[in-house]
């Protein structure tokens, strides 16, 4: 079952536990098979980059970005929830007095080489050393853009435990991280730390660091409950059915965090469209929706402000509550000042 699972509980006695693995490859599944990566999607895609690719994929103005301290974030209230969006897809999260980090990536670029791959928009508004000392960091899947080797090893020290779907715990050893500090989860297990429980639940993807590892580590979704809140985090993922069986199991939930960037025509199944996202967070029964996997790094085709400026429009028409906060800004959920505070931003326009 992987590393520390015993520590691992079933949600709930007759939910079933395991995502689908092939016994014959030793490949983790999706419940829909989707179109396997190839050659000649490769070089389509290569082709694309070089004649189809415009300015509009990355800012033409200094994005703006809250600075934080470890002072500040030691000010926050113990009793209520925050979350803090701090590029991409990482977030930092405080819940039961607790602080949780989701898909760290505070590296120049999202890339397994350090002077080639896509490179940041914008600083990070913290550096790892000014980070609080951090309850579990959360990851959803091995992809560079979500699993960074840097950030992972200096965050080692301040990290008690790091939570992952079953199959990638054999990485963070690889980097010296401690079997003791990896917990390893498959779909629908949980397990409960600090009054906060973490469930890795199903999503829509695929797993691979280089060309001969694809799909030997598994990908999640997560939700964190706490007595008074529930956060889901969708990780990457194409829309399917399984958004709305967890809003059915595990929902409603406070705040989705929802992957809203980086999709296209040519990887239709493991990325959403933002009316997809739209789709998946009504599946989820959500109350507040926070678009994520966006404005940091150059990872498709469409303009950089596409997810932000459809999810608005959206939102508008199907009476979404859209929270788009600066990089860096400190979200109170238990605060509608705070709350309103983040929406209606458009920092995104450079206005």
């Amino acid at each position: 079952m992987g590393l520390n699972t015993l520590n691992a509980v079933i949600a709930e006695d007759n939910l079933y536990v395991g995502s689908s693995k092939d016994s014959n490859t030793g490949k983790f599944q999706n419940d829909k098979s989707i179109e396997e990566f190839s050659l000649s999607k490769l070089f389509r895609i290569i082709r694309r980059s070089l004649f189809e690719k415009d300015d509009s994929t990355t800012p033409d103005f200094k994005i703006p970005v809250e600075n934080l301290t470890l002072s500040a974030i030691e000010q926050i209230p113990n009793d209520e929830t925050f979350i803090i969006r701090l590029g991409h897809s990482t977030s930092l999260i405080k819940m039961a007095n607790k602080f949780w980090l989701l898909d760290p990536v505070f590296s120049e670029r999202a890339s397994p080489f350090s002077f080639i791959g896509p490179k940041r928009f914008h600083q990070s508004p913290i550096e790892i050393e000014q980070l609080p000392e951090i309850e579990a960091v959360i990851i959803s899947h091995n992809h560079y853009d979500h699993l960074d080797e840097k950030t992972i090893k200096q965050l080692e020290k301040k990290t008690a435990r790091f939570i992952l779907p079953v199959g990638n715990g054999a990485q963070l050893i690889a980097w010296g991280i401690p079997t003791s500090k990896i917990t390893e989860l498959d779909w629908w297990q949980n397990i409960a730390i600090a009054d906060v429980t973490l469930t890795a639940t199903p999503a829509q993807h695929f797993s691979g660091r280089g060309l001969n590892d694809r799909d030997k580590a598994l990908w999640s979704s997560w939700v964190l409950k706490s007595e008074s809140k529930a956060i889901f985090y969708s990780g990457d993922s194409g829309y399917f059915k399984g958004f709305k069986e967890i809003g059915q199991r595990l929902g409603p939930f406070d705040l989705t965090l929802m992957e809203a960037g980086a999709y296209d025509e040519d990887w239709p199944d493991v990325h959403m469209t933002p009316a997809q996202t739209a789709q998946a967070h009504k599946d989820l029964k959500g109350r507040k929706m926070l678009p994520v996997h966006n404005g940091t790094f150059d990872l498709a085709f469409h303009a950089w402000t596409a997810p932000f400026e459809e999810l608005t429009e959206l939102a508008n028409k199907e009476w979404i509550d859209l929270l788009t906060p600066k990089m860096g800004q400190i979200v109170n959920l238990d605060n509608d000042e705070s709350i309103e505070a983040s929406r209606d931003l458009y920092w995104w326009r450079g206005e």
